[in-house]
């Protein structure tokens, strides 16, 4: 159990940047109390004292914001960030190393008793208002954008966005998400069919940026062929210098 718990406080420093002592996560993190109250009801559900189970589920719900049922398995080095409205159905599963953010919902699309959520690979992150739905499964490593809405399956390291999900796999999909992450953000929550001018916008800047690097990397590829010492990294980054140029051609 203590095992258990140094790993979630760790996975918390890990993943969130507004964690700074042990102390303030054990206390005011409910995705660790969420977590920490499952294994209970967990156990009290397989051992049989099922209402039991249920009950204390729905105080962890009343505490946290999360509604986890006790029948759903959770891997080790679960996160969840904020996590209100999170919602775990009684046959989801969740691998080792997953992250869930507020609004995520984990439930099925049918009355019928059986296998009816999803299955979470390891290391699969699901953003802000996503739902996954049926008993589908979710390959490790791969990401779901926020407010996606997944009824299909999605391999493993796909990133899935839209309503209905859509697995981007395009060269301009590809190109935007390595831009944005030499940015420093990941862009894996939105996606091109969303009409939101903001969003269109922010594609349109990453699709530019895109093509400047290209633009660049091909006037850095002659300059060598004409036998110029270069220094990629000398280049100013927050405007092209003339002098330089002529300073390396020289």
């Amino acid at each position: 159990m203590f095992k258990h718990l140094r790993e979630d406080i760790a996975v918390v420093f890990e993943r969130d940047p507004a964690a700074r002592s042990t102390w303030e996560v054990l206390t005011t993190y409910p995705g660790v109390h969420a977590l920490l109250i499952h294994r209970l009801t967990h156990r009290l559900w397989k051992a049989g004292f099922k209402w039991l189970a249920r009950f204390i589920a729905h105080l962890s719900r009343w505490l946290t914001g999360i509604e986890i049922h006790p029948a759903a398995v959770i891997g080790r080095r679960v996160f969840i960030d904020h996590g209100m409205g999170v919602v775990v159905g009684e046959t989801a599963e969740i691998g080792d190393d997953c992250t869930l953010y507020h609004g995520v919902t984990l439930g099925g699309t049918t009355w019928k008793k059986g296998k009816r959520h999803p299955t979470l690979g390891k290391g699969v992150v699901i953003g802000a208002g996503a739902k996954v739905l049926g008993p589908i499964q979710i390959g490790d490593g791969a990401k779901i954008g926020s407010n996606a809405v997944v009824v299909k399956d999605v391999p493993a390291g796909a990133t899935a966005v839209g309503i209905p999900a859509r697995i981007l796999d395009s060269e301009r999909d590809k190109q935007r998400a390595a831009t944005a992450e030499k940015m420093g953000f990941s862009a894996y929550a939105i996606s091109q069919d969303m009409n939101d001018p903001m969003v269109k916008a922010l594609h349109a800047i990453l699709d530019h940026l895109a093509t400047s690097d290209r633009r660049m990397d091909l006037i850095f590829k002659t300059l060598q062929e004409m036998g110029a010492k270069l220094d990629k990294e000398a280049v100013p980054t927050d405007q092209f210098d003339v002098n330089y140029l002529n300073k390396i051609v020289d």
